[in-house]
């Protein structure tokens, strides 16, 4: 028989049966889903607190290495990445540590710290920012097969021109010059005419096609 079907009486025995033989269920529900809830809620705070921590280290960080106060700057990066190492922040100060590094004319350290922020980036255009970087270095370096390598391991359609541009240069050092002209090409594309970049470019696709000439 549908409940529906009972009169209000027996409607009513049946309703203080069920919450007889289910209340304490019923209970526990309840009580979990505060607990859930709750703790929801205090995690989401714990999380607001920590990049809010995190944010300030950064800026004092940073009011420090333009202060000169080298010293204080490394040691608010060093707790960043310790502490920190879950938020953008301390993607950033590794960041920054790798150009102090690069000032101080330390180029193996700057990829000690640079390999750090890209393992630790989580956006793909931050990983891809922070790899540019790292070829950068390599290619300074003269690393050129290691910095290609680096930007093949960038996500796609980020800094396509830059990272074109780079690839060119370091494809000319390892005497590829058909496939440095084509990254050129590509970055000229990616850019656009109007881009500053452009007039550069194009002066090392002519250098390109004078070595070409002289070379045949």
């Amino acid at each position: 028989m549908a409940f529906e079907a009972y009169d209000d009486y027996e409607q009513g025995e049946l309703v203080q049966k069920w919450l007889r033989q289910n209340g304490l269920s019923i209970v526990v529900g309840i009580a979990i889903g505060l607990v859930g809830i709750f703790g929801w809620q205090q995690w989401n705070h714990h999380k607001a607190n920590h990049q809010s921590d995190a944010s300030q280290l950064y800026l004092q960080a940073q009011n420090a290495a333009a202060s000169g106060k080298t010293d204080t700057a490394e040691a608010l990066t060093e707790t960043l990445l310790k502490d920190y190492a879950d938020t953008t922040y301390a993607v950033f100060a590794a960041s920054d540590r790798a150009v102090r590094e690069i000032a101080a004319k330390q180029p193996d350290k700057a990829l000690v710290a640079l390999n750090w922020a890209e393992s630790h980036a989580t956006n793909d255009g931050l990983k891809a920012l922070t790899q540019l970087r790292v070829a950068q270095v390599q290619l300074a370096q003269d690393k050129a097969a290691d910095a290609v390598a680096t930007l093949d391991r960038m996500p796609p359609k980020n800094y396509v021109g830059l990272s074109q541009e780079l690839r060119g240069d370091a494809l000319v050092k390892l005497g590829r010059p058909d496939d440095a002209r084509k990254a050129y090409e590509a970055a000229k594309a990616a850019l656009g005419e109007g881009a500053p970049q452009s007039g550069a470019l194009q002066l090392k696709l002519d250098n390109l096609a004078v070595a070409g000439k002289q070379g045949a």
